[in-house]
């Protein structure tokens, strides 16, 4: 019994031994735990986990595009008018002997409110301001009063057009103070030059962020030579210098250009082909406005289409001519003329420019003689017919309104 006893001690001892080599192992060989995996070992995964991520879509970025900046707009308003003139006959009824001095404004009070509109307001002055040491003169050299270029200013013009057929009329030194007076007053002028430099500086006036360069030329000058070496004196029609004018005026920072032309044939209502063949020439080179003048008479006035520098489309308004603004001239329509308001838009964002609306007002010269001298109004047509109040007007005066207003709508109106 005691044998078989001591076995069984011996095999106890044998199993307790290899217990504790057993949790020796277990406690300090990390390495060889027996664990699950977590999620986040790359085990394999379930069909169901399999089908679960196939099907999950990818986020859809959805990039909204980037609207293109509004543009934004500035305007300005064009005005300009035909021939100021001063006949013998308009002189006497605007002295005023106490003061010694003439006083044409009410010439223009009947418009100066429709001028007021304007930013940019321009009359071609046909006669010269050359002071009373030349003498006043009408028909066929003239001279008017400084007080002319006064009365221009309170009604509301601003810059002046003065290359014309009549320019020369008292000679280089009529042209010279001419230019002094205009200065004296403050009013601009282009047409017309004391030097070389001065005819080669450009003019350009700038208006609610719109810059507009101003050009004028004459077909000739009434046979009077410009004196040798003195071309600048006054400016004649040059196709290829006008055009090269408008380059100068581009590169200067002109958005539009204004070129005024004394061309045409007097007392003819429609224009010549050649007066169609130059200006059509110059709004394809680059100018966008042909203000036309020297016809004494209204002619129709049309809207090109072209193109500018970068190919993109524009129009160029041509108005041959916008008669006479004021004058003595009677009958056959010498008595009316034309104020043409075009309103100007720049696009800020890309630079071009366009012509929103172009509206031509018909104007009269009412003569009337209520003492021993003649009197002057300039009268808006429309406006004047539909007021019909005027006192100083006849019933043969409304009538002959009324006719001839219709007449130069249609004839204004024939190209367009």
């Amino acid at each position: 019994m005691r044998r078989k006893s001591n076995k069984h001690r011996k095999l106890q001892a044998l199993l307790l031994l290899l217990s504790l080599i057993g949790l020796l192992i277990i406690f300090f060989v990390p390495s060889l735990h027996v664990r699950a995996p977590s999620p986040s070992e790359d085990a394999p995964a379930s069909p169901a986990e399999e089908t679960a991520v196939s099907h999950t879509p990818s986020p859809i970025v959805i990039e909204t595009p980037t609207a293109p900046p509004e543009p934004v707009y500035n305007e300005a308003v064009w005005m300009a008018v035909g021939d100021i003139m001063m006949h013998t006959p308009q002189l006497p009824g605007s002295y005023d002997k106490k003061t010694n001095r003439y006083n044409f404004d009410p010439f223009f009070a009947e418009v100066k409110p429709l001028l007021e509109q304007g930013d940019w307001v321009i009359a071609n002055l046909e006669t010269p301001v050359a002071g009373q040491e030349f003498g006043y003169s009408g028909y066929p050299t003239f001279n008017a009063p400084v007080e002319l270029a006064e009365a221009l200013k309170t009604a509301g013009f601003n810059l002046i057009t003065n290359a014309n057929n009549h320019s020369l009329d008292k000679g280089e030194k009529g042209v010279l103070g001419t230019l002094e007076n205009l200065k004296a007053l403050g009013l601009p002028s282009v047409g017309t030059a004391s030097s070389q430099e001065e005819a080669d500086k450009l003019l350009l006036t700038e208006k609610n962020g719109i810059v507009m360069g101003l050009l004028a030329y004459t077909y000739g000058t009434n046979g009077i030579p410009i004196p040798e070496g003195k071309p600048y004196l006054v400016s004649l029609i040059d196709e290829e210098k006008i055009k090269n004018d408008m380059s100068r005026l581009r590169q200067a920072g002109a958005d539009f250009i204004t070129v005024s032309l004394h061309f045409g044939t007097e007392y003819q209502t429609a224009p010549s082909d050649e007066q169609k063949r130059l200006a059509r020439a110059l709004i394809a080179a680059g100018a966008d406005i042909i203000a036309g003048s020297h016809p004494h008479v209204v002619q129709p006035y049309e809207v090109v289409e072209t193109s500018d520098k970068n190919g993109r489309a524009r129009q160029g308004l041509i108005i041959y001519s916008m008669g006479n603004f004021i004058s003595n001239q009677r009958g056959d329509t010498k008595d009316y003329g034309v104020i043409f308001k075009v309103n100007i838009r720049k696009n800020m964002t890309d630079g071009s420019v366009a012509f929103t609306e172009i509206e031509p007002i018909p104007t009269w010269v009412h003569r009337y003689k209520p003492d021993h001298a003649f009197r002057y109004r300039i009268l808006p047509i429309e406006e004047t017919i539909a007021s019909g109040t005027d006192t100083l007007l006849t019933q043969a005066d409304y009538s002959g309104l009324k006719k001839n207003y219709e007449l130069l709508r249609n004839r204004l109106d024939s190209m367009k």
